[in-house]
């Protein structure tokens, strides 16, 4: 796949800065769900998980080292998409809940880290923490049973609930 080229402006939705592509580079993505790329943000490198925004386009977190690097709040992107997936870092509850079940955790260490992104994504995607509970039993049960992802997930919803709200990203409140 080709290198794709946009410039994008920094916005801020609550305390989080993020960037928005625009549509027409989206477009140029292998899928609408989640996608790992690589590339740079006025020339500093980075890769990074897009997320949907839930209106057919992708955003992501641009964290204060990147932020610094980029130097500017408008910036220039060079993206392609990656193959090979990072492992995704594992919340503290969830490497319990598989570290006391033996089952579940041996097929979670056997499943893509893309399989492993996407009940992340599940996991985390409520602000209630007795739902988030009782996604991570839900997670451990379907596990045991041999279930690689999770069912009933709509892969191009923003599912963070910080930025989001029934699966779109919200609009910014500020721009940067």
């Amino acid at each position: 796949m080709s290198t794709i080229r946009f410039e994008a402006k920094l916005v801020k939705i609550g305390s989080w800065t993020i960037l928005r592509l625009p549509k027409g580079a989206s477009a140029k993505l292998p899928s609408r769900g989640m996608v790992m790329v690589k590339g740079t943000i006025n020339g500093f490198h980075f890769q990074a998980a897009l997320e949907p925004d839930g209106k057919g386009s992708h955003w992501f977190r641009i964290d204060k080292t990147m932020h610094k690097a980029a130097g500017a709040d408008t910036v220039m992107l060079e993206i392609e998409p990656v193959k090979e997936w990072p492992e995704p870092e594992v919340p503290a509850d969830l490497k319990k809940a598989l570290t006391s079940s033996p089952q579940a955790h041996t097929l979670w260490n056997n499943i893509t880290p893309m399989a492993r992104w996407d009940w992340i994504r599940w996991i985390r995607s409520t602000k209630q923490p007795e739902t988030r509970r009782k996604r991570i039993e839900v997670a451990c049960s379907k596990l045991k049973k041999g279930e690689k992802r999770p069912c009933c997930f709509n892969r191009s919803m923003c599912t963070e609930p910080s930025v989001s709200n029934n699966g779109v990203l919200i609009e910014p409140t500020q721009t940067k």
